[in-house]
C-alpha cells in the first residue's frame, strides 16, 4: 500500500501546477505580443523541435499538440494564410503531407523561443524545487535508483 500524500506533496503540487500555468501563460503572452496566437506558436515550436527521425506530418503535429486532425489541419491553415509555414506533399506517398515552417515563421518563432528560454533561465529554478518537493520523498524512502542530489547534479551543468 502506498503512503498517504503529505500536506507538504500538496503544497508541491499545487506549487507546480501554479509554476507550470504561469510559464504558459507568460508564453501566450509573448506570442501574441509578436503576432502570433498562442497555439499557432505550439505548432510552429512543434515543427521546430521535431525530435529526430520524426517528420512534420499533419499527424505527427496532431499528435505532439493533442490535437484532432481536422483542428490540426485549420491551425496549418491559418500559418499557411500568414505566410508562416508552407504544406508539400510526399513524393513517395501522396496522402502524406510535411509542414515546413518558412523564413517568417522562423523568424517569430525564434522571438517567442528566446523570452520563453531566457525565463526559464532566470526563474526555472522554482519549477525545478517543486518538481524535486515531489520527488524526493521517494528518495528518502530509498525508491530511487539514482540517490545523487538533483542540486548537485544541476551545479555540475551550468
Amino acid at each position: 500500500m502506498s503512503p498517504d500524500i503529505t500536506s507538504a506533496e500538496y503544497r508541491a503540487l499545487a506549487e507546480l501546477r501554479y509554476r507550470i500555468r504561469h510559464f504558459l501563460r507568460e508564453g501566450d503572452t509573448t506570442a501574441r505580443s509578436v503576432g502570433l496566437e498562442p497555439q499557432q506558436y505550439l505548432v510552429l515550436l512543434a515543427i521546430r523541435g521535431l525530435p529526430k527521425g520524426r517528420s512534420s506530418t499533419i499527424q505527427t503535429l496532431a499528435e505532439r499538440l493533442a490535437l484532432k486532425h481536422h483542428s490540426a489541419v485549420e491551425l496549418i491553415d491559418r500559418l499557411e494564410a500568414h505566410g508562416y509555414v508552407r504544406r508539400t506533399r510526399s513524393r513517395d506517398d501522396r496522402r502524406q503531407v510535411f509542414v515546413i515552417l518558412l523564413p517568417r515563421g522562423d523568424r517569430l518563432l525564434e522571438q517567442v523561443a528566446r523570452n520563453r528560454i531566457s525565463e526559464l533561465r532566470t526563474s526555472g529554478e522554482t519549477l525545478v524545487d517543486a518538481i524535486e518537493a515531489l520527488l524526493n520523498r521517494g528518495r528518502h524512502n530509498g525508491n530511487s535508483r539514482n540517490k545523487t542530489p538533483r542540486r548537485v547534479v544541476r551545479a555540475k551543468r551550468r
